[in-house]
């Protein structure tokens, strides 16, 4: 079956770095769209960064807009994040659309367990 499974989530202090990994598994086609979403208690989930096949194209929430990077190699989808805030704290999911889609939650058929990033001096 389908899974995606986040990592690289933890405790890092402003200004500090960090790498987010979702390793793919169990697709028999290929997905178009992947992305990640962020979760804060209290928050709704937004959507911070995706990635289209079709059309090569790169999405970058303006919050995140110059700090994050998403890349793939393979099977795994990466978010690059530096220059992390105290305000980047969040549950951070990955997701996979098999039709092109924009970065909406609702867009996405398959999603990961989540991993916790918190940004704190």
């Amino acid at each position: 079956q389908v899974q995606l499974v986040e990592s690289g989530g933890g405790l890092v202090q402003p200004g500090e770095s960090l790498r987010l990994s979702c390793t793919t598994s169990g697709f028999t086609k290929d997905y178009d769209t992947v992305g990640w979403f962020r979760q804060a208690p209290g928050y709704d989930s937004e959507g911070i960064s995706c990635m289209r096949a079709s059309d090569q194209r790169t999405y970058y929430d303006e919050s995140v807009k110059g700090r994050f990077t998403i890349s793939t190699d393979k099977n795994v989808v990466y978010l690059q994040m530096n220059s992390l805030k105290p305000e980047d704290t969040a549950v951070y999911y990955c997701a996979a659309a098999m039709s092109p889609t924009g970065c909406h939650r609702l867009g996405f058929d398959y999603w990961g367990q989540g991993t916790q990033v918190t940004v704190s001096s």
